[in-house]
């Protein structure tokens, strides 16, 4: 299960080793990963932090999205990435 606030896009980039994500129910936030893994991983705690960071500065909080959606975007640059990344990890990953 993935455990997220808000709805994230994860987008593969040209370099296999690099994917960026944001997401559109929270204003501003972006990041950057080296696997769609890292990338749910840093926007789970992220997502924490920029809400804080929000609140802080007295700025309004969107309210948590009750069914958040992951959405993986461009298949050709994923494909490319996610064999690369399993070539590194010696393990199998399907990408439909």
């Amino acid at each position: 299960m993935i455990d997220l606030p808000y709805s994230l896009v994860i987008e593969a980039t040209k370099d296999p080793g690099f994917f960026g994500f944001y997401s559109p129910d929270l204003e501003g936030f972006t990041g950057v990963g080296h696997s769609v893994e890292d990338c749910l991983y840093k926007a789970r705690w992220g997502m924490v932090g920029h809400v804080r960071l929000l609140r802080e500065r007295g700025l309004p909080v969107p309210k948590p999205c009750p069914n958040p959606t992951v959405v993986i975007q461009n298949e050709p640059h994923l494909k490319k990435a996610t064999t690369l990344n399993a070539e590194k990890r010696r393990v199998r990953i399907a990408v439909n």
